[in-house]
This record gives structure tokens, sequence and C-alpha cells, in this order.
């Protein structure tokens, strides 16, 4: 019988405690990313959770401007429980808040890259990580120059379906450009980083370590998952996951498709699998509900930002 003396319902405003969890309804209330407490007051957060709701940078396929909202609605079952195959309650280990999205102007797409960077900025420089919720992956390119700025060269793990590694205009706003650029500017170490699930062509790698699709399919999640932890070593790692590295039978909710990708498990495995190491921040990203089926794309999204925050509280950052 619930008990009727404690708080409970719509913590995301009504929380003063940003390490509460209180009962709420899976399918009512008000929706923040993992029911957390809407805020932007910052003292002693860990983890910040942003929506970037930007999709002007799609080559093929748009709606992922709806993506922050989707992964919000599809984080309500992960609310309620502890986490599988943690065991714990990352909240008990994380002040974790849902900052909103990021105030863009889509009118003016000339200042959107600089609009991202500074927010991101003014988050980190507070001490927080950040976990952003996309958006198209060209969003990841101002950010990872907030987090360089704040920690150095990053090491990067990117997992996608596609490269991202075009270099041409740099007034040019393409989700296709932002690993280029990134390198090209010195906020990515290739040397400490690496792309899985890749199954597009790219004539030059810059650099990076590439295992594909197939090769991961061949060799096993495990081999996978080594592999990622001796290329980054102990450096800052920034994760940045389209959704789209994902099989469309597991993501069908996604700008530009491709099959023959990882399944939702070995996607998950990815992000278990990066426990101990210096994680400082990631995205999801490419998330289109316009296209997406009973949610399955937004659910994928919400589990593997969630099991982020649970390797991160279980790593020991925060407490």
């Amino acid at each position: 019988m619930t008990d009727l003396g404690k708080p409970q319902g719509d913590a995301a405003f009504r929380a003063d405690d940003n390490h509460a969890r209180w009962a709420e309804m899976t399918y009512g209330g008000a929706l923040s990313f993992l029911r957390r407490r809407y805020t932007r007051d910052l003292t002693g957060v860990d983890v910040v959770v942003m929506g970037i709701p930007f999709d002007s940078a799609v080559t093929y396929r748009p709606g992922c401007r709806l993506g922050p909202r989707a992964i919000r609605a599809a984080s309500v079952q992960l609310a309620e429980l502890k986490a599988f195959p943690f065991g714990i309650d990352p909240f008990e280990a994380l002040a974790v808040v849902d900052y909103g999205d990021c105030m863009l102007d889509p009118h003016h797409p000339a200042g959107v890259a600089e609009a991202i960077e500074a927010q991101a900025a003014e988050i980190l420089v507070s001490g927080a990580k950040l976990l952003s919720l996309g958006g198209d992956h060209f969003i990841t390119w101002p950010l990872l120059r907030a987090h360089a700025a704040k920690h150095g060269p990053l090491s990067l793990v990117q997992v996608d379906a596609h490269g991202d590694l075009w270099q041409d205009d740099p007034a040019r706003i393409d989700h296709g450009t932002m690993m280029g650029r990134a390198i090209a500017e010195g906020l990515i170490d290739p040397a400490r980083s690496m792309q899985i699930g890749i199954r597009t062509w790219s004539d030059d790698e810059m650099g990076l370590e590439v295992l594909s699709a197939p090769w991961v399919h061949r060799n096993g999640i495990e081999a996978a998952v080594a592999a990622m932890r001796a290329r980054v070593g102990n450096g800052p790692v920034y994760l940045s996951f389209d959704i789209d590295g994902l099989d469309p039978a597991f993501a069908p909710g996604t700008g530009t498709p491709v099959p023959g990708g990882l399944a939702s498990w070995q996607g998950l495995e990815i992000v278990r699998g990066m426990a101990g190491l210096n994680l400082v921040g990631m995205d999801v990203v490419e998330v289109s509900p316009p296209f997406d089926h009973a949610e399955i794309t937004a659910i994928a999204a919400a589990h593997l930002a969630h099991d982020w925050l649970c390797v991160v509280a279980q790593s020991g950052e925060g407490i």
C-alpha cells in the first residue's frame, strides 16, 4: 500500500534533493530524464543531463530535434528500480539533475555551435560532468570543444555507422564532418581514440582505430571492449554514441540507418565495459522519433545513457 506520508509524484519539479528517488507512475507525471530534478543550480551536482534539440545538419531524414523529449519519456521505467546488472541505485552515489534543453535559435544556424559550446562550458566549469541528449551528431563538435578546453585532448570512443570524417568548408553545418574537424583542431587524440560499429567507407581514417561492425560480429563483444580499453588508456574519455551504430532492427528511428549494425545488447556491453575509465562526458544522438516504432530507438538510447551514469557511479565518481 502506498505510504501517503512520503513524498511522491512529479519529482522533476517538486524534489529539493538531487539524490532523491520518489515513487512515480511510470505512465504519468512530469517528465525529466530518469525523473531527476529540473534545475540550473549546479551546486554540488555531479552530472548534468542536457537536451540539445537540433537537427539542421542532417543529410537525410530529419526529426532528431525531437530526440531529447523522446529519450526522457523512454527513461521512466529506469527510474523505478535498482539498475541492472549493476545492482545499485546510481543516485545514492551521484547527484544528477536535468538541466532542460540548450536554448538555440534555429533561424540563425551559424550561431548554433557557439551556443552549444558556451552552455556546455558553463556546465563543465561547475565541476559537473555532462550527459547530452541529441539532436543530430553535429552537436558533438561544440561539445568536444568545451570538454577539450577543460581536459585537454580527449580519448574518443565513437559508436556509429559512419566515420563522420568528411573534411570540407569549415563553415558548413553537416553531421558528417564533426570528427574530422575535432581531429584537425586537436580536440581528440586519434592515437588514443576508437570508432566501433562502422559500416560505411572512409578514404582516410585520420589515425583512428576502427572496429567495423563486421569485425565486432566476427570477433565478439569481449574482444571489442578489450581493444577499446587498451586503446583509450588512462586519459580523459568522451563517449559519443550515435544511435545508428545499432542495427535498424534495434534502432529504426534514426536519420541515416545502415543494415548490419550492432544489437542493443552489444551497445550496452560497450558502455558497461567502460567501467573504471576516466569518463568525462557522453552524448547520445540521432534519435528521430517520427521514424521510431513502439519507442524502440528511444528506449535503447535511454538505457545507454542510464548505463553510462551507472558506470560513472560505480567507478566512485562524485562520491
